[in-house]
């Protein structure tokens, strides 16, 4: 929980819109799919390659922003806690701001000369973990004056250094951490590393990184019950019980004029459209005094009005900038927490490229593109960590599973998302203004959104044989051992005493970060305990990662990368010893590359390629 002719990769004969359509890839028996079962259902409007109308392209990327909004957002203000900027709500909207402005980069970079797919990137949560981990050190401990708004200034030298220093620790050991990512995705080790990793070990690993997040969703929605409880509900209600409703709204168009269009919005935008109601409900609640002014009594914290003016003070644009904090430094025991969450998130990125490419109408991706991928990824978590959001980067479930609900493949369309989410960075405004999002609100929405990260891990073990007491038992003490060491290392933070200092952090940061024990064990137990491969998923995983049937588009097509640059490396004898590099396709005798198109292996079989494009499922939405 995606014509053999040379091509720069941005313009070739799959953007002329009308004379095809996409399917996507037939599933085997018994295989569940996310998409309609209707012939019509399965077609896809535009195919990964397919350039859909500027406006078209300008109003999805706007809709993949906006999915992925709760998540953005929901980093920075959990990871103010450990920065000890509860109170500092201006600099809370400079890190909003950063999140949006590198995530729109690393988008760029991934869709361009990563995996070459429709896939999101933003900050992730296997970062979070081992963040907020290190900062719960003695060392890193807020001072007793931070948490009393009444004690913040927040322009004082010495509260910027409390935090400051805080966030160039976290931001020196991402960006060495990311280096492992990046050497293991260029190298091509992934294929390798994953030979070792199964369900076994990706259950608890990410199951974990929800349950470890639970005492920061309990005391945000604690702040007011009512008010979280609202924000959940809705978000069920949206998500769960409405998605399949849509809505009707006018549309203009040359042709048509004035029309109706149906519009999932329920589907789309559930996490938005909850935090927007009940951040409404607060405004109201505000303004006419129902919520209690004292600070002191239950409920004051859900006032839209405790940050002031930060709206006003935030500036209209913002530009950041690498090194925006200071000068970031590294300790031994971030450096090796990081890689806990790196590892994590490469393994979770590899799943969403396939996920991506069957629901784009791609082929499934080849070794050299996840490779790419994957060193691409490293890369967007260096320059996250170099221009301090706090976090790192990360492929973006939810809007793989956006692209089932729009049926439209195109990367231009998450071209266009990536440029809005940098011009979101650019302005400082819109960061200040989600910002002010009460914290029960805040809280509500991590109770549903922490919920499917726990439960998206465990549903890795429908691979598994769960008749198993092997796997049983694998899995149980591990997720067990994932919540019971890290809770008893907490409250007793003094246990570790090697004699060594530098020991005795890592070895704190380590055993404290919940996904890091749980994918250990996990790991281990699943690799050393006698099992078959059937027993122990592994099978099946691999299968659920194959595609036997038709490649909608030619792969070189697809993930070759663009300008032209793949027919320049192969004209190079060492680029074929290169893992992220296209391999080179023989010629034949009329110098022309060798292969067959997807319309001339149909045609051999006897499947007709229909001419018209399919418009419907867009003129639905």
């Amino acid at each position: 929980m995606s014509p053999e002719k040379e091509s720069n990769g941005l313009d070739s004969d799959a953007f002329a819109l009308e004379s095809r359509f996409c399917k996507f890839p037939e599933t085997k028996h018994g295989e569940d799919v996310d998409t309609p079962t209707d012939d019509e259902g399965s077609k896809l409007a535009y195919c990964v390659t397919d350039v859909p109308p500027w406006y078209l392209c300008i109003l999805l990327g706007i809709q993949h922003c906006l999915t992925a909004f709760g998540g953005i957002i929901a980093i920075p203000l959990i990871l103010s806690q450990g920065l000890c900027l509860q109170h500092d709500a201006v600099t809370q909207s400079h890190l909003i701001s950063t999140i949006f402005f590198v995530s729109g980069i690393c988008t760029l970079l991934q869709v361009t000369f990563g995996i070459r797919l429709p896939i999101l990137q933003g900050g992730t949560f296997t970062f979070l973990a081992p963040s907020m981990a290190m900062l719960s050190m003695p060392e890193w401990t807020c001072p007793a004056w931070t948490q009393n708004a009444s004690l913040v200034n927040t322009s004082s030298s010495e509260f910027i250094e409390v935090w400051q220093t805080r966030m160039r620790a976290v931001q020196g050991s991402i960006m060495v951490g990311s280096l492992l990512q990046v050497f293991v995705g260029f190298s091509g080790l992934i294929g390798i590393f994953m030979r070792f990793i199964g369900p076994l070990t990706i259950a608890p690993t990410i199951s974990l990184i929800g349950l470890s997040l639970f005492d920061s969703a309990g005391a945000s929605a604690g702040n007011h019950w009512g008010i979280s409880t609202l924000t959940t509900v809705l978000i069920i209600i949206f998500s769960q019980y409405l998605r399949h409703i849509p809505v009707s709204l006018l549309t203009y168009s040359k042709d048509k004029k004035l029309h109706s269009r149906r519009v999932y919005i329920f589907q789309i935008l559930p996490v938005l459209l909850g935090i927007s109601l009940s951040w409404l409900l607060c405004y109201i609640l505000t303004t006419y005094s129902v919520l209690p002014s004292d600070p002191e009594q239950y409920g004051y914290l859900a006032r839209t009005d405790l940050k002031g003016d930060v709206v006003g003070k935030a500036p209209w644009f913002t530009f950041p900038y690498p090194g925006q904090w200071g000068m970031p430094t590294v300790s031994v025991a971030g450096v090796l927490g990081i890689f806990a969450g790196v590892i994590s998130s490469m393994i979770e990125s590899v799943g969403d490229y396939h996920a991506c490419a069957r629901l784009s109408g791609a082929p499934p991706p080849p070794k050299h593109a996840i490779n790419r991928g994957i060193g691409i990824e490293g890369i967007g978590c260096l320059l996250a960590g170099a221009w301090g959001t706090g976090n790192g980067t990360t492929s973006y479930s939810e809007n793989v599973g956006a692209l089932g609900i729009t049926k439209v493949g195109s990367r231009m369309v998450i071209v266009a998302g990536g440029v809005f989410m940098i011009v979101i960075g650019v302005f400082g405004k819109v960061g200040a203004i989600f910002s002010t999002i009460p914290t029960p609100v805040v809280g509500g929405m991590f109770m549903v959104m922490f919920g499917v990260i726990s439960a998206a891990g465990i549903s890795n073990l429908q691979y598994l044989d769960l008749n198993s007491s092997r796997n049983i038992f694998v899995f149980g003490f591990s997720m067990f051992s994932g919540l019971v060491i890290p809770n008893w290392i907490l409250k007793n933070p003094t246990a570790i005493s090697t004699g060594v200092t530098e020991i005795d952090q890592v070895l704190q940061v380590l055993l404290t970060t919940s996904m890091f024990v749980g994918g250990f064990f996990g790991f281990l137990l699943d690799n050393t305990i006698p099992g078959t491969k059937e027993e122990r998923g592994i099978v099946a995983w691999n299968k659920a990662h194959e595609d036997s049937s038709f490649n909608t588009l030619e792969s070189k097509e697809v993930y070759d990368l663009p300008f032209g640059l793949s027919n320049s490396l192969s004209s190079l004898p060492w680029s074929r010893y290169l893992p992220c590099c296209p391999p080179t396709v023989p010629k034949g005798p009329d110098g022309c590359r060798e292969g067959r198109t997807t319309r001339e292996r149909k045609k051999e079989l006897g499947h007709s390629e229909p001419s018209q494009i399919i418009v419907g499922v867009v003129s639905k939405l």
